[in-house]
């Protein structure tokens, strides 16, 4: 016990705490929190114990098997264990998680999900977080409802993030406030034919309101080759994930359009652990209604990175009028093949595990998606151009 305490004390100082009594309300909450992760979350709590240590004012419950601590102070929830990565993680407050003695918005300020619950009613609520334009030392307050009625998911957003913007980056257009509202069915199916990614198409909206928006309006020979590019069917398309290209995306691999619309191209990284240990959470769901996951899941013989089943086509580019000549390297989507059976993923970048088909973030293209595996809502369809 005493080195228990120890370590629960080392945890408290890297909070910066100051000390404040806990109320009844929150001494509950926490608890009720921490029977819930347990009981949800074995992966990451366990064994199930229904100690408390209450020290400084933060409330903790330690897991002896996982070696992970869960904490709380006031209504704000904290983590730390190898699983979650390096130092303690601020992942929300109690009611992002379960119902409380409050009500209300909930403050998802960088919070790291956790839940895989795989179906978008999962996550009715309203969210809200407070960040910033880091460039520009602009305060911003991010907006979300997630509402379900007759077997649908609507997310209505101002599509800012839960985290800052531009650290890394070098956007075009200043971040601005632009609403969105996207629906999908609750309950998706696969389609007999996968469809494609267009430029029409939104792809998907993650579970902090941002959309994903992967092709980029961007060819080689049309413009300056960053903007411009409206035919679908244009060969060479420039790839902004490809570290070859400079399209000025941020540490979280997004960027801003024309009109200000902050989106990602690829590893959402700040809404879930990179560190691996535990399948990774659902973090958003494609316009076709499937979930998409983090990088990690469990392949029956471990906990492992998703794998794409696409390839750098060998050899080099054909050269001559509209054609880029070189080696294929990933700087156009058009360097990449899909090889059947090469990875994990399909042609889509999904997979079905447990039973639960999902597309999966990966380290390599597509990066998110590749096409819909499903049937896509008319409500990602852009209006504009």
């Amino acid at each position: 016990m005493p080195q228990r305490i120890t370590r629960i004390a080392a945890l408290l100082a890297l909070l910066c705490l100051g000390a404040a009594p806990a109320q009844a309300d929150d001494r509950s909450d926490a608890i009720a929190l921490f029977n819930f992760a347990q009981t949800t979350y074995p992966a990451y709590f366990s064994p199930a114990s229904d100690s408390v240590q209450e020290i400084e004012g933060y409330l903790v419950r330690y897991f002896a098997a996982t070696d992970t601590y869960l904490g709380t102070r006031g209504q704000e929830v904290y983590v730390r264990g190898d699983a979650f990565g390096p130092g303690v993680l601020r992942v929300g407050v109690i009611k992002d998680f379960i119902a409380t003695t409050g009500s209300g918005v909930l403050d998802i300020t960088n919070a790291t999900l956790l839940s895989r619950a795989a179906t978008c009613a999962e996550y009715a609520g309203q969210y809200e977080a407070f960040v910033r334009d880091v460039r520009r030392n602009v305060a911003f307050n991010a907006t979300l409802d997630i509402s379900v009625s007759g077997g649908r998911c609507t997310f209505r957003s101002n599509n800012l993030p839960n985290h800052d913007m531009g650290e890394g980056g070098s956007f075009a257009t200043p971040v601005a406030a632009v609403s969105h509202t996207y629906s999908m069915t609750a309950t998706p199916t696969l389609a007999a034919t996968p469809a494609a990614l267009t430029l029409e198409w939104d792809n998907a909206v993650m579970l902090n309101g941002v959309k994903v928006d992967i092709w980029a309006a961007a060819c080689f020979g049309v413009g300056d080759g960053k903007i411009g590019c409206n035919n679908p069917n244009q060969a060479w398309r420039y790839d902004p994930m490809s570290p070859l290209n400079h399209f000025g995306t941020d540490i979280h691999n997004a960027h801003t359009q024309p009109n200000g619309a902050y989106h990602y191209h690829g590893n959402p990284k700040a809404l879930f652990s990179q560190q691996g240990g535990a399948a990774s959470p659902v973090v958003g769901f494609a316009a076709d209604g499937f979930p998409i996951f983090g990088s990690w899941f469990d392949s029956g013989s471990g906990i492992r990175k998703a794998t794409s089943s696409y390839r750098l086509k060998s050899g080099s580019r054909p050269s001559g009028a509209g054609n880029p000549g070189g080696t294929y390297d990933g700087t156009y989507r058009d360097d990449w093949e899909y090889v059947q059976g090469l990875g994990d993923l399909d042609r889509c970048n999904g997979m079905t595990v447990n039973g639960v088909y999902a597309y999966y973030v990966t380290d390599s293209f597509p990066w998110l998606m590749n096409c819909f595996s499903g049937t896509p809502d008319t409500s990602f369809r852009k209006t504009g151009g």
